[in-house]
């Protein structure tokens, strides 16, 4: 059984995914900037637009996770407010996600649950990773492709 402490940790260490979907947005901003930079009046480069694409995909596919992310942050906090009525309203919680139409699966451990929220936060910081890679890529090569004509 999990206890008040652990499922108070694991809330905690959810909400650090706040911090990485700020950043994502950041650079996903970044990235709509430069996209429309051609109606705003800027200067377009050849290969602008595919890393644009690629910055807005990872920071669309990370903030799908942010969003689990925040909602299993959500529950683990308010079940560590209550960890005697853990029992009780794990069961409600099963029952809701059932309604909610998720596929029923074998009761799993508050451990087993824990672990699958952190899966998803480290999941949410590898998209961020790679738009933040590709970023760095694009400052970085951004001189030598922009000489490249490409069609």
């Amino acid at each position: 059984m999990a206890s008040e402490m652990h499922l108070s940790l694991i809330a905690a260490m959810l909400r650090r995914g706040k911090t990485l979907d700020r950043a994502s947005s950041a650079l996903s901003l970044l990235a709509l900037v430069i996209g429309l930079g051609p109606l705003l009046g800027f200067m377009a480069l050849n290969t602008g637009a595919s890393v644009c694409i690629a910055l807005l995909l990872c920071g669309l596919i990370q903030k799908y996770y942010a969003l689990r992310v925040a909602l299993d942050a959500e529950l683990f906090a308010s079940l560590a407010d209550a960890p005697e009525q853990l029992q009780r309203r794990t069961a409600e919680l099963d029952q809701a996600l059932l309604w909610l139409g998720r596929k029923a699966k074998p009761a799993r451990s508050w451990e087993q649950r824990s672990q699958g929220a952190l899966r998803l936060l480290r999941l949410q910081a590898l998209w961020l990773g790679l738009q933040l890679m590709v970023a760095l890529a694009a400052i970085v090569l951004m001189p030598w492709l922009s000489h490249i004509r490409f069609g």
